[in-house]
């Protein structure tokens, strides 16, 4: 196992800039952002053009990681993969497709994406869509030795009424995917809060973790006593606001560490864990985002063999 971080809390940052970092705090692996731009949510960055990938771009990204001693562990590229919109829906099918094939000019093993969900239809039929579409992704990457790998996040923002906008969050939904070729990007704090003890979701499954997050949250039971497990209904514009929860770096929530990484030992997980910064403490300003990732660091760091 290897101790790695997500680029993506750092948008704006070169990618020359983040490995220097990553190596000197003692990171070992890069999970790459490669969305096409910078928009205005938290968790995308353009860290790679995977839409102009040529043999150039291969050599300076390899030399670069070569540079640092880093490992490229996965591209993450996280979007609706079921869009209501046509055109949108397109527009993400075609830049999924570009990262898989610099993935593979590159060697990168795994390309991160969302499910997603048409949240204007029943949920049975967003699984018969995704079964319709998703082979034939599974089959392009599957070509170019990548595989797609999917996070359990539930992406509540995503839908009008803060339902679940990606349908992956639970081990049922896993098991439906898995049948499409899918693997599983598994991060622990999204479970905690939909009430599932992630420690017992990594035997039965381990063989599909191929890559896993490392995120953590806080919850408030005083909070949830008022908004209820689905959060607030007001939410002062910001859809991401459920009221009684929030993302935390590791070591600062409830997820427990040491029995997360010893059970992904025990069951022999052998991929890298990704720290993603989505923490709102620990944000805002360069200097608190790499504050943040040393406290993760210094969380996990002690946990991981070598």
């Amino acid at each position: 196992m290897q101790l790695g971080m997500l680029t993506a809390c750092l948008p704006q940052w070169t990618l020359d800039r983040i490995a220097g970092w990553a190596a000197q705090a003692g990171y070992e692996a890069l999970e790459v952002a490669v969305w096409p731009g910078t928009g205005g949510r938290d968790f995308e960055a353009a860290h790679l053009p995977v839409a102009d990938f040529g043999p150039r771009q291969v050599e300076e990204t390899l030399a670069l990681f070569d540079e640092h001693g880093l490992a490229l562990s996965a591209f993450a590229y996280y979007e609706n993969n079921l869009h209501p919109d046509p055109v949108r829906r397109e527009e993400i099918r075609t830049h999924l497709r570009h990262a898989i094939d610099a993935a593979q000019a590159l060697g990168v093993p795994y390309v991160g994406t969302f499910i997603g969900r048409d949240w204007t239809k029943p949920v049975a039929d967003n699984l018969a869509e995704a079964e319709r579409i998703f082979p034939e992704l599974v089959d392009y990457a599957g070509e170019r030795d990548v595989k797609l790998i999917v996070e359990n996040c539930v992406m509540e923002g995503w839908h009008p009424d803060g339902y679940p906008g990606n349908l992956a969050y639970s081990p049922e939904l896993w098991e439906w995917m898995f049948g499409l070729g899918l693997y599983l990007n598994w991060d622990p704090s999204h479970l905690i809060w939909i009430g599932i003890d992630p420690v017992e979701t990594i035997a039965p499954y381990v063989d599909r973790i191929v890559h896993a997050q490392a995120k953590d949250v806080e919850l408030d039971p005083r909070a949830r006593q008022r908004y209820g497990f689905f959060g607030k209904v007001d939410k002062g514009g910001n859809p991401w606001d459920m009221g009684w929860w929030r993302y935390r770096v590791p070591g600062l929530g409830q997820v427990d560490w040491a029995r997360v990484v010893d059970r992904l030992y025990e069951h022999g997980f052998t991929g890298t864990l990704s720290v993603e910064h989505e923490d709102p403490v620990w944000g805002g300003t360069d200097d608190r985002i790499t504050q943040g990732l040393d406290i993760a660091h210094r969380t996990l760091r002690p946990l991981i063999v070598g």
